[in-house]
């Protein structure tokens, strides 16, 4: 008998997923097929542990893989060469001043990809979560043009991060760098990165049981959004 992934109702934004202990081992971790992109979807998504990510030619795909990839700010780690370039301060960054422009050039990024990019739909939903306090982005400047950035959802005192780009070399690396000693100023658990990258670990990510990381997003993932766009309270010296 085959395995395939529960069918969730695009009429009911309420409706919560299955136990992500149901999730299929092959392909790693899909969950469900279905549903809607609407904000009390996308956040019921998220309080369990599950983000959408699926092709343009596809039903929305839910996915919740074990082990799950996460980077606790403390640990974060940067490479010689990387912390070379932040003390030459290259890129002026900054949250929330283009989240749209941020995540068009994410999809652009992936676009030439196989697999999964943000698709129209996508890109519009997270647009409005970042309109209702729980998305945000963060920009590298460079002459004053947008250079590279990522963004990501928030509950909590947990960011999930979603898609990074680069224009320039190091541009998304030092923003993601910032993000992180930002983060940890505002003592957040854990930045989950989803899915297991050689990039990601580079900087200290860690894989574990997608069960931890569902209790630490019941302890530190409540629901409210800040109220304003977020604004940086450090001044890193590398």
């Amino acid at each position: 008998m085959i395995d395939i992934p529960a069918w969730i109702s695009p009429y009911d934004n309420h409706s919560p997923f299955p136990d992500v202990e149901l999730a299929l081992k092959e392909p790693d971790g899909l969950l469900a097929v279905g549903g809607n992109l609407s904000p009390e979807r996308l956040l019921t998504a998220y309080h369990q542990g599950v983000f959408p990510w699926y092709s343009a030619d596809q039903p929305i795909l839910w996915w919740s893989p074990n082990p799950r990839l996460v980077l606790f700010p403390e640990k974060l780690k940067i490479a010689r060469s990387l912390r070379k370039t932040l003390r030459k301060y290259p890129f002026t960054i900054t949250f929330d001043h283009a989240f749209q422009q941020v995540i068009h050039a994410c999809s652009q990024s992936r676009s030439n990809q196989d697999g999964t990019w943000l698709t129209p739909e996508m890109m519009n939903a997270y647009c409005q979560l970042h309109r209702l306090g729980f998305a945000h982005s963060i920009e590298a400047w460079q002459n004053q043009q947008l250079v590279g950035g990522l963004y990501g959802v928030v509950l909590g005192k947990i960011f999930f991060g979603e898609s990074m780009f680069s224009r320039v070399t190091d541009a998304s690396k030092t923003a993601f760098v910032y993000l992180v000693t930002q983060l940890r100023e505002w003592q957040f658990q854990l930045i989950d990165c989803q899915v297991k990258t050689e990039h990601l670990i580079r900087f200290g990510a860690e894989q574990i049981p997608r069960s931890e990381l569902t209790n630490y997003i019941k302890a530190a993932g409540g629901l409210t959004p800040q109220s304003s766009p977020w604004s940086f309270t450090i001044n890193p010296v590398w």
